[in-house]
């Protein structure tokens, strides 16, 4: 699977798409207008290893909705995650067997890398 789930309205994330080679082949999805499935979202985690490396606290909501003062487990993360697409961390990009998380630097890269092996 070569796919790439962003938000449209990200500045960061439309940086990070910019910097992708025009023959990139990767399937966008747009996590505000194509919801992602709890599919895809297991899919992301058997590849990053569980649902908090997908999760972010920097989503207004984290904080809106006391989530800092509650101890989450990982089925937290997921149905959190499911119901509300700002918990995950973005861009994520799953290339073939490798996946992609956030914006760090060192993400951007390697998913830059692995795009050109292929």
């Amino acid at each position: 699977m070569r796919k790439a789930y962003y938000l449209g309205t990200c500045t960061t994330c439309k940086k990070i798409l910019e910097q992708l080679p025009a023959n990139h082949g990767l399937e966008l999805q747009d996590i505000k207008q194509d919801a992602i499935t709890e599919e895809q979202l297991d899919a992301m985690k058997e590849l990053a290893g569980d649902y908090e490396s997908l999760f972010t606290k920097r989503s207004m909501k984290y904080r809106a909705w006391n989530l800092k003062e509650k101890t989450l487990a990982e089925k937290d993360f997921k149905e959190l995650i499911l119901k509300e697409y700002t918990f995950l961390k973005r861009p994520v990009f799953v290339i073939d067997d490798a996946i992609f998380i956030g914006n760090a630097k060192s993400q951007v890269e390697g998913m830059l890398n692995k795009l050109d092996e292929v």
